[in-house]
């Protein structure tokens, strides 16, 4: 049985949130956005891919604005 490959995110909205895929991409994509939508305004949120592990790689929460 092939290992699946495991994308995790750290922060925001998506933290904790860990997606399951049969294999993996050819090349990590190096950003993901996510937008929520609501009644309210759009809110976007950026996540920088981190690091790669050998199962999968993990997405952190950009920090707009940080030292």
């Amino acid at each position: 049985m092939a290992q699946t490959y495991v994308v995790r995110f750290v922060g925001g909205p998506l933290d904790g949130r860990v997606d399951s895929h049969a294999r993996a991409p050819e090349a990590p994509r190096p950003t993901v956005t996510h937008v929520h939508l609501h009644s309210g305004p759009k809110i976007v949120h950026h996540y920088d891919l981190q690091y790669a592990v050998e199962y999968g790689c993990e997405y952190h929460l950009r920090v707009e604005g940080g030292a």
